[in-house]
């Protein structure tokens, strides 16, 4: 399941997390990011339970973008014990997403 999250929580679901956890940065005008919105909700349910999904709106909740050099929207970041393992931005496809997440499901990264 996709959650979106605020910054606070970002901290406490993200950061402290064990598992693979991925972060989409979107605002919700950005075409781009209303475009890749379905295929990251579907990667959510298809890996329930797996890896944990969250989105953070850039409107509602400004800094964290800066804070994690995110430039492009959508950039999707993949996280495990709150570090950076692995990254899409911009319109990424479907089965490079999958590939990303089984390989940091694996524990391969592919940055």
């Amino acid at each position: 399941m996709n959650r979106q999250i605020t910054t606070e929580e970002f901290k406490k679901v993200v950061i402290k997390n064990e598992q693979l956890s991925l972060v989409q940065f979107k605002k919700e005008w950005n075409a781009a990011s209303q475009i890749i919105a379905p295929v990251y909700n579907d990667l959510a349910d298809t890996y329930n339970g797996i890896v944990d999904f969250f989105t953070v709106d850039l409107e509602l909740e400004p800094g964290l973008d800066q804070e994690f050099g995110v430039r492009e929207l959508p950039t999707i970041l993949f996280f495990i014990q709150g570090k950076v393992i692995d990254h899409a931005i911009g319109l990424t496809a479907k089965n490079i997403l999958i590939s990303k997440i089984e390989l940091a499901i694996a524990g391969k990264t592919n940055s």
